[in-house]
């Protein structure tokens, strides 16, 4: 992450019997929590129908505002480093507007395909599908819908290629990583958190109408850093995972293996972001905000590790540290990007 539409990124291995095996003893323990547990009251008694205002509430919800925002995050600054400087605010607007459309298009047809899991799941059972709030072909329709309209608007006010750029993420992200990956193999986030990465590329061409290497190399910082990030959400939710059949990592392999891939990848990305400095010839605060922010990221990477080693217990483990963490690692790094060519103008 999804993720999201351009969305929200393991090299892809077949699980192994002696992974199914933890898998198969996970999702047990938590199939039965769930039938023993009080009837759901997500499911409340509405009097009436409901209000346009809960009805948009819900369409809303559907597109998953946060991880448009942490998408949308990867798109500006890189704007500002593609301008060396401030770029045209008219097609910021434009950007914003056309990726925000075309991120809420991709979670909105996640939801549609993924609306059997979400039932299942504690931490999503409450979004409109499982609630009854909007039945899944209004919601087919709406998200293709804000598809077209988000293709149509990047194309005619950017330009065709940042718009065939979200559109391939969207494709990606629907059809690779949601139909296909997230349901077959544990190295699904890794290789379906791919689309999560365009961002980075469509705020690039936003402004130059090609691509370059710069772009290539925060494609890349995303893709390393989306497996620590998710796999931390992962380990916190792994019986909601177990009990929907869904082979996440943290689902089929011990803590201490999740937290031994978390180490490695986290490095990938710290080492990702200093290549940027080179590539793009930034100034001095880039490298500096990326080394200070890349030490703290690995410091708590490592953390989780050493917990790993003396417990499988998702709450003793804090995995919510890393995740939060990394949220912030990724948001103050790109802020960074934006920063640094305005101090070099």
């Amino acid at each position: 992450m999804p993720m999201t539409a351009w969305a929200i990124k393991e090299h892809s291995i077949e699980v192994s019997v002696t992974a199914v095996e933890p898998y198969a003893r996970v999702r047990s323990r938590a199939s039965s929590a769930i039938d023993s547990s009080p009837a759901d009251d997500d499911h409340e008694l509405q009097v009436g129908p409901p209000s346009w205002w809960h009805v948009l509430g819900a369409y809303v919800a559907l597109t998953k505002p946060r991880i448009v925002e942490l998408l949308l995050l990867t798109t500006v600054p890189v704007m500002f480093l593609a301008s060396r400087g401030v770029p045209s605010l008219w097609l910021v607007l434009w950007t914003v507007v056309g990726g925000t459309l075309a991120a809420g298009s991709a979670n909105a047809l996640n939801c549609v395909v993924d609306r059997d899991i979400d039932e299942q799941m504690k931490r999503t059972r409450r979004r409109p599908l499982p609630r009854h709030q909007i039945t899944p072909g209004s919601a087919l329709v709406f998200g293709v819908v804000l598809g077209v309209v988000a293709t149509l608007l990047l194309g005619l006010a950017v330009n065709w290629l940042s718009s065939l750029l979200a559109l391939a993420a969207n494709a990606f992200y629907v059809l690779g990583y949601t139909m296909v990956l997230k349901r077959r193999t544990s190295q699904n986030i890794v290789w379906g958190g791919a689309a999560g990465c365009f961002p980075a590329l469509i705020g690039w061409t936003a402004v130059t109408g090609s691509l370059a290497w710069p772009p290539v190399v925060l494609f890349m910082v995303v893709f390393c850093w989306t497996p620590p990030h998710f796999w931390s959400l992962a380990i916190r939710y792994r019986d909601d995972y177990a009990a929907a059949a869904v082979p996440m990592l943290p689902v089929v392999v011990s803590s201490y293996e999740v937290g031994k891939r978390i180490v490695v990848y986290s490095w990938l990305t710290v080492a990702a972001s200093l290549v940027l400095w080179p590539v793009a010839s930034t100034g001095w605060v880039y490298p500096t905000a990326a080394a200070v922010l890349g030490a703290a990221f690995l410091v708590e990477a490592h953390a989780l590790w050493q917990r790993s080693r003396r417990s499988e217990d998702p709450v003793g483990l804090k995995a919510m540290r890393l995740f939060h963490g990394s949220n912030a690692y990724l948001a103050l790094l790109f802020l960074a990007v934006a920063i640094d060519p305005l101090l070099m103008s």
